[in-house]
């Protein structure tokens, strides 16, 4: 149902507030740009220190500026089950595509709390849903082997893998049902995964280079593979750069530098370390990215 370079979307701010001017920029920008996808209020969105008013606001004016045109999949995953289910109705009623489902994070449940939570959210919203799994954010791993009982609910329909471990990525591809979309959660994981099976990536370096992010998928899902190992090779300084420290601090920091004026991170995110951010400009000057 998704494939392709869909870009997880930063959330631009402007004295203290979401910049609701720059954000449908944003979209315009990956429209024009090949992204097949946008991710509003997920972990490059800062979506842990927007207000429930904030991130409400946001996936609004992300759908109603895509208006069809391109697939907005809005981030409403929460450690709250209730909580979740709230926020993944919102998306549905103003219209967003998909929903973006992290797991629980800091209360660190077990398989079959894991389980339970997604599927109540499935059973309570009839919307397409992807799970997330980042277990070195939210502290536990979705196993799998829960993956693919959850993959059995109709309306989730992929997962964003973000484990970094490929062996996991195999297993859950060779447990799921072949219309399951694994998507990379590692810019410099999605040829790797790609070979065993994913569909593309929710990616943090399309913020700034959509067009090449979705060419090296594109590539690949044709069978240039060639193209695509080099696309990946050439874009590798960018996309370990934007991990020096916590995303989104590099990618919102180099959005800045390269001229698209998407503001301030939100404490306690804070400015690069200035050694790191010496690297950052080297690396975004060799791709002729600084303005």
């Amino acid at each position: 149902m998704f494939k392709g370079s869909i870009v997880a979307l930063v959330t631009p701010f402007k004295n203290g507030k979401v910049n609701e001017v720059k954000l449908k920029e944003l979209v315009e920008f990956h429209i024009k740009n090949k992204t097949s996808g946008i991710v509003p209020c997920g972990t490059t969105g800062e979506s842990p220190t927007l207000s429930h008013e904030e991130h409400k606001k946001v996936i609004e004016i992300v759908v109603k500026a895509a208006n069809r045109r391109i697939p907005v999949i809005a981030g409403t995953g929460s450690n709250s089950t209730e909580e979740a289910i709230e926020l993944t109705k919102f998306a549905k009623d103003v219209g967003a595509d998909a929903a973006l489902l992290v797991s629980p994070y800091y209360n660190k449940p077990t398989q079959k709390g894991l389980y339970l939570h997604f599927k109540k959210i499935a059973e309570s919203v009839n919307i397409p849903m992807i799970l997330y799994n980042i277990p070195g954010r939210c502290g536990v791993n979705i196993e799998p082997e829960t993956i693919a009982k959850l993959s059995q609910i109709k309306n989730i329909i992929g997962v964003k893998e973000a484990s970094g471990n490929l062996d996991q990525v195999s297993k859950i591809i060779s447990l799921c049902k072949d219309n399951f979309d694994v998507l990379s959660g590692d810019d410099s994981l999605t040829l790797s995964m790609m070979a065993v099976g994913a569909k593309g990536v929710i990616s943090v370096i399309a913020n700034i280079v959509p067009q090449e992010t979705a060419m090296l998928v594109d590539s690949f899902l044709k069978g240039d593979i060639k193209k695509a190992k080099e696309i990946h090779y050439k874009l590798l300084p960018l996309m370990k750069i934007m991990f020096v420290e916590t995303n989104p601090i590099p990618i919102k920091t180099a959005m800045n530098l390269a001229g698209f004026d998407v503001g301030e991170l939100r404490l306690p995110l804070c400015d690069m370390e200035e050694n790191n951010l010496k690297k950052l400009k080297e690396v975004l000057s060799n791709f002729d990215l600084m303005k």
